[in-house]
């Protein structure tokens, strides 16, 4: 049978903890919670762990930059170089800048250019402009059929684009619009999933905010100026970037709709470096990196909202 320790009166007349427990007491709490050598907690991973993420990562750097590279390689490679060698050779022996050159005298590339800039810009501002009046509408604003105009958006994304491509077309030349930069742009103006993505990013707004700016009497325009915008800057940026590589490298869509040379998109033109019975690498590879420079120079621009909004959420702290 166990007793337990003895207690002391105070002056008071309680119960009084002995000296020794209570002196054992506060060593345990300074001293804090002890861990054995050599323990890891529950999210520490192991040495192994922590090389087989730098591995796959490595490998997916790898495979990601690793053509865009090689593309880069390329162009900077002289005539005298052979680039069909048995052992390729990825740093070039004699590096020049002339392929460059020799793109711009063989095919009008900044005329091309400023074509895929006029559409880009077209594409940007309708996507920006429209989605974000459509999102916000479907998200925020309450009218007779709004889960029907949901659903038809919904059902637009089951078809592919090749499936309309030809009423599009027929649509176009109706209009008047074939073989002209507006008819490119326009099938590409306003993207259903880009009208949802920012019906998403406005529905992730409280509404609480929306009701604060209602009871100090600001409407429709002035809700979404002052409490809607500044909440989906990031989703903003997200359409900019896409919008931007889609209207960019789309190859299909300007073919069809231009017939004159001199209307042709950057990636229409880039063809003609590919001749029919001779085709120099060096000079496809000049272009292809040509028409990638600007996808960095728009991303690089945007990328500091882009991972703000992914990381702030739809909700700025």
């Amino acid at each position: 049978m166990t007793t337990s320790p003895p207690t002391t009166a105070g002056a008071t007349g309680g119960l009084r903890e002995p000296d020794d427990a209570r002196n054992a007491r506060k060593t345990r709490g300074t001293r804090g919670p002890q861990k054995t050598r050599g323990s890891r907690g529950f999210n520490t991973p192991s040495p192994a762990h922590t090389a087989t993420r730098y591995l796959l990562l490595l490998l997916v750097l790898l495979l990601v930059i690793g053509p865009f590279l090689w593309q880069l390689s390329t162009s900077l490679k002289g005539p005298a170089e052979d680039v069909y060698t048995r052992t390729p050779a990825f740093l070039p022996d004699q590096p020049t800048l002339g392929n460059y050159g020799t793109v711009a005298a063989t095919i009008p590339v900044w005329t091309y250019a400023l074509n895929s800039v006029i559409v880009a810009a077209v594409c940007i501002t309708g996507n920006v402009v429209g989605c974000t009046l459509a999102g916000y509408a479907l998200a925020r604003l309450r009218f007779r059929g709004a889960r029907l105009v949901l659903g038809l958006f919904l059902a637009t994304l089951v078809l592919p684009g090749e499936v309309t491509i030809v009423s599009q077309y027929v649509l176009v030349r109706s209009l008047g619009l074939a073989d002209t930069l507006a008819g490119v742009a326009l099938p590409g103006s306003i993207a259903m999933l880009n009208v949802l993505l920012m019906r998403t990013a406005f529905a992730a707004v409280p509404a609480e905010l929306d009701q604060a700016a209602m009871i100090d009497g600001a409407d429709v325009r002035q809700r979404l100026w002052h409490v809607g915008l500044p909440n989906v800057r990031g989703m903003i940026s997200v359409i900019v970037i896409f919008t931007f590589i889609g209207a960019w490298d789309d190859f299909l869509w300007p073919l069809i709709v231009l017939n004159d040379p001199q209307k042709y998109t950057l990636t229409v033109g880039l063809q003609y470096l590919n001749g029919t019975f001779s085709a120099n690498p060096r000079l496809i590879a000049a272009g292809t990196m040509i028409a990638f420079l600007p996808v960095v120079v728009v991303f690089g621009a945007c990328q500091r909202y882009f991972f703000k909004g992914v990381e702030e959420g739809a909700v700025k702290g």
